[in-house]
């Protein structure tokens, strides 16, 4: 039987190697311009891509100012696209701005190069597919997972095809397409609240493919109570699937209000086990913003951090 770890250590290899897997099956056609608007560098999108995996979904790629085609760059998957880059855009009319955060930095030498992929969430699904699917096996009779079935999840649990789909579909199609550093020393992911759990769970679950990952937020209560049973879940999985001190980078963050305050306890549960298991900064950062909230401008105002975490400029 061939397993999620064996499937990251083939993507790993075929990608090394110029193939794109699953390129029989999923032949997205060439981005187009993006109906969302940036201030710098340009957005290119795929309306619909294709996927074995999970249902078709936007995705849009942003490229800085200075990329040419020519030069290798790193890449940071971002989980909720439509939330990333225009403000006019949005549910809730704010938006984490990335490209004004990030051209300035890397035209200053501070951030390296590299591209943004945002995946777009599918709002019905969005808990379905960013929920870690071995947490969810680990309560199978909890009632605080019962209820959250019932509320949130509203099916079955997704988060191991989104990473499929992923891996095995879109990183090898954006590969195929850009001048893209491949290794995973230059691929990286990037999510908040839900986005933060659903990145932690992809670097555990394909350290191969993923080197770092930023978690704003991350959301390790699952619902809107404090409750014991989610957290331990993902303290027990963590302990078991994180990858060796030195083999990975891990960036973390809260803030203290909203919803936010309700991540106290866990995040300190979690920073503990790190230190337990010898994770350690540089490599593994937790961090607290005193009166920030759960909302895209909160995470705007301090995104310059996770990026200088995951895409300092090699020395």
């Amino acid at each position: 039987m061939i397993t999620r770890r064996d499937c990251c250590v083939l993507a790993a290899s075929a990608l090394a190697g110029g193939m794109a897997l699953g390129a029989a099956s999923v032949a997205p056609t060439a981005p187009g311009a993006s109906e969302q608007q940036v201030q710098s560098g340009r957005l290119e999108r795929w309306s619909a891509f294709p996927s074995q995996f999970v249902p078709a979904r936007p995705v849009e790629v942003w490229l800085p100012p200075s990329y040419d085609g020519r030069r290798p760059h790193a890449v940071l998957y971002m989980h909720d696209g439509q939330m990333l880059f225009d403000p006019r855009s949005t549910w809730n009319g704010q938006a984490w701005c990335v490209d004004k955060i990030a051209a300035p930095m890397i035209a200053a030498g501070q951030l390296r190069d590299f591209i943004v992929v945002g995946i777009w969430n599918r709002p019905e699904q969005r808990h379905a597919e960013f929920f870690p699917k071995a947490y969810a096996d680990a309560l199978p009779d909890s009632t605080v997972m019962q209820r959250y079935r019932a509320e949130r999840l509203k099916s079955e649990v997704l988060s191991d095809a989104y990473l499929r789909f992923i891996v095995e579909e879109l990183k090898p199609a954006v590969d195929a397409r850009y001048a893209t550093e491949r290794g995973r020393e230059s691929t990286f992911l990037m999510g908040s609240s839900m986005g933060g759990m659903i990145s932690v769970y992809g670097l555990c679950e394909y350290p191969q493919v993923f080197g770092a990952a930023a978690a704003l937020s991350t959301h390790w209560i699952g619902g809107h109570e404090r409750n014991i049973e989610i957290p331990a879940a993902a303290l027990a999985y963590l302990r078991r699937k994180l990858p060796p001190p030195g083999q990975c980078r891990l960036y973390m963050d809260r803030g203290t209000v909203e919803l936010d305050a309700l991540y106290d306890q866990a995040q300190a549960q979690v920073d503990a086990l790190m230190v337990e298991l010898g994770h350690k900064p540089p490599r593994v950062l937790s961090q607290v913003f005193e009166g920030q909230g759960h909302n895209e401008r909160a995470w705007s105002s301090r995104l310059a951090q996770p990026l200088r975490f995951l895409l300092e400029p090699r020395a």
